[in-house]
């Protein structure tokens, strides 16, 4: 489990394989102590295990599935993520719950720029949309986030407050960027509950 509080980026510094692609990414700035094979991490809110560790260099291996839903087969060398560690007893619960699946993609269509926040609204898919409620949850590249507005039947709106765009990938996404987004299971949930109610009335 995680909890969407991002603890920094790393850099992605190989890519390498086919079908299963292995991916090497340089911690950096996000301490590795303790940290052992087998582990889990959220890289970009994607829910990985690590393969090896060296030194600061840890390396997960990525199936194909999560490559088809999660934006990490659009990553090159070079690129920045968001990093988390697993979620450890005792350990404080500063965002929300998250189990690191992915329930889809999103695309950033507006960015709007004030003095020290940046605003943006999020284009998703109906099936993702049904999920988003103003003032929930809502995890974008494992960043925990608080829904400001639901823009339409395909879309929300996002405020940014400066830490969180100094410790995370989000500062630099522009419009026609892709997104990794979560939302939490009770939501999803409630939602499936009542979609089946409703159902069965009919």
């Amino acid at each position: 489990m995680f909890t969407g509080i991002v603890a920094g980026m790393g850099q992605i510094v190989k890519i390498e394989g086919d079908e299963v692609v292995r991916l090497t990414i340089d911690f950096g700035m996000v301490s590795t102590e303790g940290l052992v094979s087998g582990a889990s991490v959220s890289v970009d809110g994607v829910c990985l295990t690590v393969v090896d560790i060296n030194e600061s260099l840890i390396s997960f291996d990525v199936i194909p599935e999560t490559l088809i839903v999660t934006t990490l087969s659009e990553k090159i060398e070079g690129m920045w993520v968001n990093l988390e560690r697993a979620l450890q007893i005792g350990d404080e619960l500063g965002g929300h719950l998250l189990s690191g699946h992915i329930i889809g993609i999103g695309e950033i269509i507006v960015r709007d720029e004030g003095n020290q926040n940046i605003s943006i609204i999020v284009e998703c898919s109906p099936d993702i949309m049904k999920f988003i409620q103003p003032k929930g949850y809502v995890a974008i590249d494992g960043i925990s986030l608080t829904v400001g507005h639901v823009e339409g039947e395909m879309g929300f709106s996002l405020h940014l407050i400066p830490e969180t765009l100094r410790l995370t990938t989000i500062s630099g996404k522009q419009p026609g960027d892709h997104v990794n987004i979560e939302v939490d299971s009770m939501t999803q949930m409630v939602v499936a509950t009542v979609e089946r109610i409703l159902e069965e009335r009919q």
